[in-house]
């Protein structure tokens, strides 16, 4: 699995918890007796100046931010060759793990998943970055459904120069198709309202446990993203109202100016309604008898 040391820095690796593409993330000890998380290079990245700057950017883009649904990045580290991260010690799971495992649990504290995911995209954006890789994925949730949004990795800045649009070179497209808006897939200046096409595809699947759109193949769901109509929750999921079917049916239009403008409008306009005709309960699980 891994040819890393005890000890990298002052942290000591005591737990493995997953692998991604390009990092393994490990629960640490620090020198101040707290646990951590590491985020490390695997190793046919180390010492790779270009796998480094995505971590190093990543740091950049969230050390600063305070918001208490976003994560916790403390410091960029290198040790030799190797670069990591050093993050909050939050949880495991992710909100693609949680609707598998339980999706009547995540009905059930649907508003409270939304305000707190919504609001850290909508802190994000006022930061002036926007995250292009919203995906259930990238939201960890605790036991108490507490939520902490993740992964900056390719989050790019808000440019407000008129100019990038006319004579800007295309942005090298990088993102999970699944979630993907339009004007991402085709390289354009983004802004907030590329996160509220994503997130509107991540309401779709909290609330029905399906994608809003699958393809035969990764150029022809792309080309759903560009040019299909747009799917109803309501054929998932018949007990969501009809205001929040539409709601989302305007966060993923293909043309951002008829989404709502930020986060911040969105959550005014969904504190406003009901999600559900009848408010989903949990499901309590079986008790175990004795014979």
């Amino acid at each position: 699995m891994t040819n890393l040391p005890d000890f990298l820095g002052s942290y000591r690796r005591s737990r493995f918890i997953r692998a991604g593409n390009s990092c393994q993330i490990w629960e640490a000890l620090g020198a101040d007796g707290r646990k951590y998380i590491l985020k490390i290079l695997r190793r046919e990245h180390w010492g790779k100046a270009v796998e480094m700057g995505y971590l190093k950017h990543e740091f950049e883009v969230a050390h600063p931010l305070q918001h208490p649904n976003i994560i916790r990045i403390y410091e960029f580290c290198k040790d030799g060759k190797i670069a990591f991260l050093v993050l909050e010690l939050f949880t495991d799971l992710n909100l693609k793990q949680a609707l598998r495992a339980d999706h009547q649990r995540l009905l059930a504290n649907f508003s409270s998943i939304v305000e707190q995911s919504a609001s850290a995209l909508q802190d994000l954006h006022e930061h002036k970055w926007v995250h292009c890789d919203v995906k259930p994925d990238n939201f960890l949730l605790n036991d108490e459904c507490q939520i902490r949004l993740i992964d900056f990795t390719i989050a790019q800045r808000v440019t407000k120069n008129p100019l990038a649009k006319l004579f800007g070179r295309k942005a090298a497209v990088r993102g999970t198709r699944s979630y993907m808006s339009p004007e991402q897939i085709r390289g354009q200046s983004l802004d907030p309202r590329a996160d509220v096409y994503s997130y509107g595809c991540v309401l779709f699947e909290l609330l029905t446990n399906k994608l809003p759109y699958t393809g035969i193949s990764p150029d022809d769901l792309l080309n759903k993203h560009l040019k299909g109509g747009i799917p109803s929750v309501l054929v998932h999921n018949n007990s969501v109202t009809n205001e929040m079917s539409e709601l989302i049916r305007r966060m993923m239009a293909k043309n951002p100016e008829q989404r709502p403008s930020s986060l911040l409008e969105f959550l005014k306009e969904f504190r406003a309604l009901r999600p559900f005709k009848t408010a989903p309960k949990a499901v309590a699980p079986e008790s175990k008898t004795e014979e």
